[in-house]
């Protein structure tokens, strides 16, 4: 026995208009009853009252993002896992082994980033990376 298209779908309809309606109300409210100030320091950042001292496009090493870059990954994947560990006696069997999978890709992407020296903060680290671009780029040439 099938169901009509239209009783599959209403609910989402509702439930969208009802959002629409809570995010245009809220909207609605918060300026009616927000504050309207201009102090001193609201045109600086934060609002915080210390005068700048310096430009504020100040210049971090790729580094710190590709750490913040690794640590989102591994935390979601961390998520998964976790996720995994809950349901590990319905996923049975299938689910271990689609679990050892996963983790054996994170341990080979892992392993691919210490290789390429990209979670290397020394010199030493630097230099072999260095190295690397420069071989790549000779053979590049000699193409």
């Amino acid at each position: 026995m099938q169901t009509p298209v239209t009783e599959i779908v209403w609910p989402l309809g509702v439930y969208a208009v009802a959002v629409l309606i809570m995010v245009t109300a809220t909207l609605a409210i918060s300026h009616v009853l927000g504050e309207r100030h201009s102090g001193r320091a609201t045109g600086e950042p934060y609002e915080s009252g210390i005068v700048p001292t310096g430009p504020s496009g100040i210049r971090f090493s790729v580094r710190f993002y590709l750490v913040a870059m690794f640590f989102v990954l591994f935390d979601l994947e961390a998520v998964f896992i976790y996720a995994w560990a809950v349901s590990l006696r319905e996923a049975g069997w299938a689910g271990y082994a689609e679990m050892v999978f996963f983790i054996g890709v994170l341990l080979a992407a892992l392993a691919y980033l210490w290789r390429i020296g990209a979670l290397d903060w020394g010199s030493i680290g630097r230099k072999s990376l260095d190295r690397r671009k420069e071989e790549s780029r000779r053979d590049a040439d000699d193409r």
